[in-house]
């Protein structure tokens, strides 16, 4: 799907329902930002797969990387 939308004087980009339905983004997911060249890239960031796949070790040490993950993604926003 593509569409034309407009960026607002805070910089606020509105994603449209019919891109938002297509890849399954609701209020309050998470997503990651990049800039590839000249592209801005807005991706959902899954974070069951992140909760799964994050540590091989004992509850305990995915809990603390949970957190320590959490605390970072918190100080770039």
């Amino acid at each position: 799907m593509e569409t034309i939308t407009k960026v607002n004087k805070k910089g606020i980009i509105v994603i449209p329902k019919g891109i938002r339905d297509e890849i399954g983004l609701k209020e309050g997911d998470a997503v990651k930002i990049t800039v590839e060249g000249n592209k801005i890239v807005i991706e959902k960031i899954d974070l069951w797969d992140k909760v799964w796949n994050c540590c091989k070790g004992s509850a305990e040490e995915a809990e603390k990387e949970l957190d320590e993950e959490e605390g970072e993604f918190w100080k770039r926003k």
